[in-house]
């Protein structure tokens, strides 16, 4: 039975919040914006927001034209942002390698922020297969909104996640980052082992 318009944008919408996780995301921007003032900080937020949504966009628009002519597999793509995710881990959890985190803001809203933390596979898989769900005009007009939407909610996110900083001071931003760090070498390792499955399951 085919659902409505408004019925798939609140599938979609509810589904990609799942996959996105703002919440989820929050305690690593928190451990990112150490030092950063809140206009810096909002500003980051919108950023990373943005560059997810220009990255959903583009895969949702020309993903399955982009894969198959560089005959990538959604394995291969999944088993990088999880190696990507892990590199970001350790350097949370042990403290290195945030200088150079911090030496261009923009890189930070882009890696690991945007992508593959935000615009990961999961996020880019599920957008193309609600993609092929669209059979008209409303159906397209609804996964817009509720893409566009997912984003709002991202953004709004992580502008209230920074005054949390300015509560919890510099030794708390250092426990959320080795937190943060824990959880995203977790979700780093179920990538990883899940791109093998995907291997095996080809192969």
């Amino acid at each position: 039975m085919k659902t409505s318009a408004v019925t798939f944008a609140i599938q979609s919408f509810v589904t990609l919040f799942v996959i996105l996780d703002p919440p989820g995301v929050a305690p690593v921007f928190i451990s990112l914006i150490k030092g950063k003032s809140a206009k810096e900080s909002r500003k980051l937020a919108v950023q990373a927001a943005g560059v997810s949504l220009l990255v959903i966009t583009v895969f949702a628009l020309f993903g399955r034209f982009i894969l198959n002519y560089l005959n990538i597999s959604i394995s291969a793509m999944q088993a990088a942002g999880g190696l990507l995710l892990l590199l970001v881990s350790l350097q949370l959890l042990t403290g290195q390698g945030k200088e150079e985190l911090d030496l261009k803001d923009s890189s930070v809203a882009l890696v690991p922020l945007g992508t593959p933390l935000l615009a990961g596979p999961g996020a880019i898989v599920a957008t193309m297969i609600f993609v092929q769900q669209v059979h008209d005009v409303a159906h397209g007009v609804g996964l817009a909104v509720a893409v566009l939407a997912v984003h709002v909610a991202i953004a709004l996110s992580l502008v209230a996640a920074s005054p949390i900083v300015r509560i919890i001071k510099d030794a708390g931003v250092t426990l959320v980052a080795r937190i943060a760090g824990l959880l995203l070498a977790a979700i780093a390792v179920q990538m990883v082992v899940t791109a093998i499955r995907g291997f095996i399951a080809a192969g």
